[in-house]
């Protein structure tokens, strides 16, 4: 008799330990969900020392950002479409200075689309951004059509990134920028002289085949890799070759008057954007605590309750005490979990609305071209479409239509 309420007494005080570790596992969850990370960690800019061929410089092309508008609502910070499509043009515009900092390129400009005549393509998309954390998916890959990588970067901004006492004010982000040209400079340290001078050659042959396929069709072929080679060369006095050359140095002339566009517009939106990182930054910290602890409180509660209703149907009295203590217990935390979770809604409409107050603010622009002015907004890619045409209008007049 003495070893069975001995074993029972033994089981009863497993269930009370198993009911006080669910308790202190529930404060501990909600405890965790206070922890900051204080990160203030830079990633430096690389910058090329050596002296680089005139044929070995690469031209690049940034391409406006895909803003990720389809992803939006798994976020877990949503932000106004409005937003996201400033950002898309205000990233391309920061990793573009970056790599020009570098100075390890040729010309560096944002472009509309992928139909820019550039050595090496880069394209990005925005994952995720609200002030607290920044996630951009890039890809690059030249005119041969090689993929040097694709690759996601990170990064989470300090919350001293945003304080205005703060001596030197840089870009809560700039570590990105600065960790992808990096990645590119080295990518391409690795590639040899003869495919750096072969990548500006087809470049500039491809150009010349969208504008006179006839011209310079024989000179280039797809291989079964789908990559661009050379298959003979035009003499450099070709006549036909100087006049695409012409045409091209206007091409650029129009990117470039696109590249001021972009510096304006990013200009003009980097202090009410600014403005709304900051407010974001300290909204967004917000709802992952709240959510955090809302999970937390709720899980340990459910947690709690179950244990609670164990050691209540022990016949120990001590047992059934500390059962209903952990009942209570449960309930309150499940409770405060939902509550809290209200807390956080709250602070998502306050986002949304920081959003819409930014997205008001950022407007479309205007420039002028000699003959016309073109608007510079959600339609710059047609308007460089048109713009192209023109120029193979241009082309066909200069050379009377003969190819």
């Amino acid at each position: 008799m003495a070893i069975t309420q001995y074993s029972q007494t033994i089981a009863n005080l497993k269930r009370i330990f198993i009911v006080l570790t669910m308790v202190t596992a529930a404060f501990a969850i909600t405890g965790c969900a206070n922890k900051v990370v204080k990160s203030t960690a830079q990633t430096p800019l690389e910058v090329e020392t050596s002296n680089i061929p005139e044929n070995e410089l690469l031209d690049v092309g940034i391409v406006i950002f895909d803003p990720g508008l389809e992803d939006e609502s798994k976020s877990v910070i949503p932000v106004s479409s409005e937003v996201r499509k400033a950002e898309s043009q205000f990233f391309p515009v920061k990793l573009m200075d970056a790599m020009q900092r570098s100075a390890a390129w040729g010309a560096v400009r944002v472009v509309p689309n992928e139909n820019a005549a550039v050595d090496v393509m880069v394209t990005g998309k925005i994952i995720s951004s609200d002030g607290e954390r920044l996630i951009l998916n890039i890809r690059a890959f030249d005119s041969v059509g090689d993929q040097w990588f694709e690759k996601e970067y990170e990064q989470k901004a300090s919350k001293y990134s945003y304080d205005p006492a703060a001596r030197i004010r840089r870009d809560p982000f700039s570590s990105v920028y600065n960790e992808i040209a990096n990645d590119l400079l080295e990518y391409k340290r690795q590639l040899a002289s003869d495919y750096l001078r072969k990548l500006r050659i087809v470049t500039e042959l491809k150009f010349a085949k969208d504008f006179s396929p006839e011209a310079f069709d024989n000179h280039l072929y797809v291989d079964k890799k789908g990559e661009y080679q050379l298959n003979r060369l035009p003499a450099e006095s070709d006549p036909m070759l100087e006049r695409i050359r012409t045409i091209r140095e206007r091409d650029y002339l129009f990117v470039d008057t696109l590249q001021e566009y972009y510096g304006t517009f990013v200009n003009e939106m980097e202090k009410p954007y600014q403005e709304w990182r900051s407010q974001s930054y300290s909204e967004a910290a917000e709802v992952r605590r709240l959510r955090a602890q809302a999970i937390g409180q709720t899980v340990a509660g459910v947690a709690s309750v179950v244990g609670g209703i164990l050691a209540a149907g022990s016949s120990d009295a001590s047992a059934r005490a500390a059962g209903s203590v952990a009942i209570v217990g449960g309930g309150y935390l499940i409770k405060e979990g939902f509550g809290t979770r209200s807390d956080s809604k709250l602070h998502l409409e306050a986002l949304r609305e920081l959003g819409d107050s930014l997205g008001a603010e950022v407007e479309s622009h205007y420039i002028d071209l000699e003959d016309r002015t073109i608007t510079l907004s959600g339609t710059v890619e047609n308007q460089y479409e048109q713009w192209r045409e023109i120029l193979r209008d241009i082309y066909d007049l200069e050379t009377g239509g003969v190819q």
